[in-house]
């Protein structure tokens, strides 16, 4: 950070400290880092601060803009603003500091050189390590007993562990997109960088029809295609597993029991010789 760039901040600020964060809208995919000044005036506790951010939409610097607001109590009283190359007043009082500053070759250089030594740097540090990063998603398609209203089935698409948070989930009914009787919860986070969602589609079962829960994310090359099977209710499907499960478990006990049998026979044989 230049000597001009905090000079003109110790002016607006007599007591400040510094803070670094970054802010992220991964709905949007509109990002910001934000520079962060906060001073309180130890008389009345008024406190006034000043935000720098870098807004951008890519890693190139003509879709990069850097912003430093200076506020007083909340209120912007005064910005810069790398697309518009000067500081800008909003109050009274932010009108005449803007016109100081501005005056200032050395302070407005410093500003504007702003968005290439400290935008530019960070966004493509944030683009080559986070930004292109992606977890594919995995869907489970589910029943189950609608609450109330006019229809008698409920599917659940339930979509776990992606990233980043923009997802789409939409469902097909005989080759038909259907919006009727769909509802979906917001992207859910983790709170380990994974998000789910899940999607609701009411319906009244037709005899041979085809439903398909259709989920397009950026870790995917293509959507990806769940197809419900209604060949069996997923209670019945449950119990044949369960069922299943113990049959094998309780053939594999029966073997190893005649195996165990035979060889300790085996081993408790006494051989005489004959004469």
């Amino acid at each position: 950070m230049s000597s001009a760039y905090t000079a003109a901040l110790q002016e607006t600020l007599p007591e400040f400290v510094v803070l670094f964060g970054e802010q992220r809208n991964m709905a949007s995919f509109f990002l910001s880092f934000s520079l962060l000044f906060i001073g309180l005036h130890s008389a009345d506790g008024f406190m006034n601060s000043a935000v720098g951010r870098c807004v951008f939409n890519s890693s190139e610097l003509k879709d990069i803009e850097f912003i430093d607001s200076y506020y007083y109590n909340k209120i912007e009283f005064t910005r810069f603003s790398s697309a518009v190359g000067k500081f800008v007043g909003f109050t009274e009082y932010g009108v005449k500091n803007a016109a100081i500053w501005n005056k200032d070759a050395s302070f407005v250089a410093a500003e504007r050189a702003q968005k290439e030594t400290y935008c530019l740097h960070n966004i493509q540090n944030w683009y080559s390590n986070i930004l292109t990063r992606s977890a594919p998603p995995y869907v489970v398609l589910s029943s189950m007993t609608p609450p109330g209203g006019k229809h008698s089935s409920m599917l659940v698409c339930s979509v776990f562990n992606f990233y980043p948070q923009r997802i789409n989930v939409s469902w097909i009914r005989d080759g038909l997109k259907e919006t009727a009787g769909v509802t979906s919860t917001d992207e859910l986070a983790d709170g380990d960088w994974y998000y789910q969602v899940h999607s609701h589609l009411e319906y009244t079962p037709r005899s041979g029809e085809k439903i398909s829960c259709v989920v397009e994310h950026f870790s995917l090359s293509k959507p990806l295609v769940t197809d419900w099977d209604p060949s069996m209710p997923e209670s019945e499907r449950n119990k044949i597993a369960i069922g299943a499960s113990g049959l094998i478990l309780g053939l594999t006990l029966s073997v190893a029991g005649f195996i165990y049998y035979k060889r300790k026979g085996r081993g408790g044989r006494i051989l005489v010789p004959n004469n």
